[in-house]
């Protein structure tokens, strides 16, 4: 069935847009000019972006600047497209005019179209709904868009991303302290180390991820600053003096977040140093999280021929060819999560380095890049907890062997007969195949009772123990 079109002006004259979409003529010269990729805007950037147009015309309406008729119409459209029921007329690539103006106007037509259709006026009329002097009122793309990036950012960060965190913060937890008194092996330079408690080393992994969540807290604080009041280069020209102020306002109200005006509104609009920031902390919450999750996928290797002291649960088969094997597939997912948020970062950088003169011209990129930093954490946090850490045991048979067989048992000789004998120990009973206990037992003039005091594993994992540096 062949497209229908109609026709619409703009500034720049005539455009034919295909009948079933909602935008309008500047919306469809994006369509034409940035065909570069399938990345689009997503899910809470336009839910967001819709949220602070309904604010913007409320503000504007208290101001005495909209109509009631006009401002109720454009609220009415914009939690609409807040619900999700319009995104299909949101069709634009990320890689687009870099203030982010294409999609801006993507917004202001099609809710200039939902708000006409809805009071019985025609798609394109303009009337009484104009996208430009009605939903844009006040407004400029130059501190719309990131303000949205900022909003959009903080509000997924704050509902999900950290509220997963703080879960597997606590399972790791609840880990450290039900494995509290297994010995187990230490390792430095993937090498036999003195004795760690378990529940020790998952005090560690507990410990990165509450690092972590409080390195992100500090990183939204310049997030909750906004450009909007700031409009085409941070002077606020065709604008109220008080609507950055009120819509911040509005914005914090409604979301329960500590939102303000931007501190200096040049700074907002000619830099994205907050995003860099952010991006920055969700990079390190991804190097933890690499750490903690390299760490359980060793730790279970195995099952038979390799470390094996913890098991993981199960999830799906693991192999095409052979039978009955199960792979960590739940930290793999994660680690490659990890890899695409580092990378991440580094676009966000980039991007961030765009700031020319009074405007940064990468803020789609950041965009995109920050949200899906956040979203995809969030989520592959939250299945790693849920579906990894949550379920796994400590294979106490193994360890219980592993660490008996521990060559640097002697490090606690050492203080006692001399750190060359002790070394001798250690390569005597590497050499037989022997424990450091058995040729301890064997070669020094200690009584049982004293060499078993002094080989005590548990007594190696606190302070106060042997002597002496790695």
């Amino acid at each position: 069935m062949p497209t229908e079109f109609r026709v619409e002006k703009d500034s720049m004259g005539e455009m034919k847009i295909p009948s079933q979409f909602l935008y309008g003529a500047s919306t469809q010269r994006a369509v034409l000019n940035f065909p570069v990729s399938d990345l689009r805007f997503n899910r809470d950037f336009i839910r967001v972006l819709a949220i602070i147009k309904a604010s913007c015309a409320e503000v504007n309406q208290k101001l005495g600047k909209l109509d009631a008729k006009v401002a109720d119409a454009i609220l009415k459209a914009s939690k609409e497209i807040a619900d999700g029921k319009h995104d299909a007329h949101f069709v634009l690539d990320i890689f687009q005019t870099g203030s982010g103006t294409s999609t801006n106007m993507n917004f202001n037509e099609v809710a200039a179209n939902v708000a006409n259709l809805a009071v019985g006026s025609t798609v394109g009329s303009k009337k009484p709904v104009h996208p430009n002097d009605h939903v844009n009122m006040g407004q400029s793309s130059n501190d719309i868009i990131p303000t949205a990036i900022h909003v959009a950012a903080a509000v997924a960060t704050k509902e999900r991303l950290i509220p997963a965190l703080q879960g597997l913060e606590k399972t790791l937890g609840q880990k450290a302290k039900a494995f509290d008194k297994i010995v187990k092996t230490g390792r430095t330079h993937l090498q036999d180390a003195t004795p760690i408690r378990l529940g020790q080393e998952f005090s560690g992994y507990e410990n990165q991820v509450k690092k972590s969540v409080e390195r992100i807290e500090r990183a939204l604080e310049p997030i909750y600053e906004l450009a909007v009041g700031g409009t085409a280069v941070g002077t606020g020209i065709n604008t109220d003096a008080q609507f950055g102020k009120l819509v911040a306002e509005n914005l914090k109200k409604k979301l329960a977040l500590p939102f303000k005006e931007a501190e200096n509104h040049f700074e907002a609009q000619a830099s994205k140093d907050g995003c860099v920031e952010l991006s920055g902390a969700l990079r390190a919450t991804a190097v933890a999280l690499t750490k903690v999750a390299n760490d359980l996928r060793w730790l279970s290797s195995g099952p038979r021929c390799g470390i094996g002291e913890i098991t993981l649960p199960a999830t799906q088969p693991g192999s095409s060819i052979m039978p009955g094997k199960v792979n960590p597939v739940i930290p793999e997912s994660l680690l490659q999560v990890c890899a695409q948020v580092q990378g991440n970062d580094l676009a966000v950088a980039l991007g961030g380095q765009a700031g020319n003169f009074e405007l940064n011209v990468m803020m789609p990129l950041i965009a995109h890049n920050l949200l899906e930093s956040i979203q995809i954490l969030a989520n592959g946090v939250k299945m790693f907890d849920e579906k990894c850490v949550v379920g796994l045991e400590a294979n106490i048979r193994k360890i219980e062997e592993t660490v008996e067989k521990s060559l640097m048992l002697a490090t606690p000789l050492a203080p006692v007969v001399g750190y060359d004998k002790a070394a001798e120990i250690s390569k005597k009973a590497f050499a037989e195949n022997k424990t450091v206990r058995e040729i301890a037992s064997a070669t020094l003039d200690l009584s049982k009772d004293k060499l078993d005091e002094i080989l005590d594993v548990s007594g190696m994992t606190v302070p106060g123990a042997g002597g002496g540096g790695e």
